[in-house]
């Protein structure tokens, strides 16, 4: 599938930041494709980076090699403030049976804020199964 626009503004998982700094990752080169040609900066949350550097370190990447990445200007934090947390829970609430995780909760509700479409995530079968308001899909890179 071909990558949309580029000057389309996307979103950025866990996964996908782990699979571009780490070579032994099976999605490594799809990501790595993909944040190459994207338009930067990818937006992401607080919670999506305590996850990559928890991750991070699981994998013993070390948190060297996500802070290279961050401090590139390649990813970009969108805050999120007390008052957002209801609606990041209602959303948890509407997954439940999936279930949707914090992070992940993050990015959808950030996507439906900043009208984002378009994420780059491993997560192929939740972000397929999320949906944005008005019943809208996310585009998903890479494709699987």
């Amino acid at each position: 599938m071909p990558l949309p626009a580029a000057s389309v503004v996307a979103l950025i998982d866990t996964g996908a930041i782990l699979a571009i700094i780490d070579r032994e990752d099976r999605w490594h080169p799809l990501c790595l494709d993909v944040y190459h040609r994207w338009r930067l900066p990818f937006f992401t949350t607080q919670a999506v980076l305590a996850e990559t550097f928890h991750l991070a370190k699981r994998k013993r990447l070390g948190p060297g090699s996500v802070w290279r990445l961050l401090s590139s200007g390649a990813i970009e934090m969108s805050p999120l403030t007390n008052e957002e947390l209801p609606p990041i829970q209602a959303l948890m609430d509407e997954y439940a049976d999936r279930p949707m995780d914090f992070a992940d909760a993050t990015l959808v509700y950030v996507a439906a804020k900043k009208q984002i479409g378009t994420i780059l995530t491993i997560d192929h079968d939740d972000f397929e199964t999320y949906r944005l308001p008005g019943r809208k899909r996310f585009t998903i890179l890479p494709s699987r």
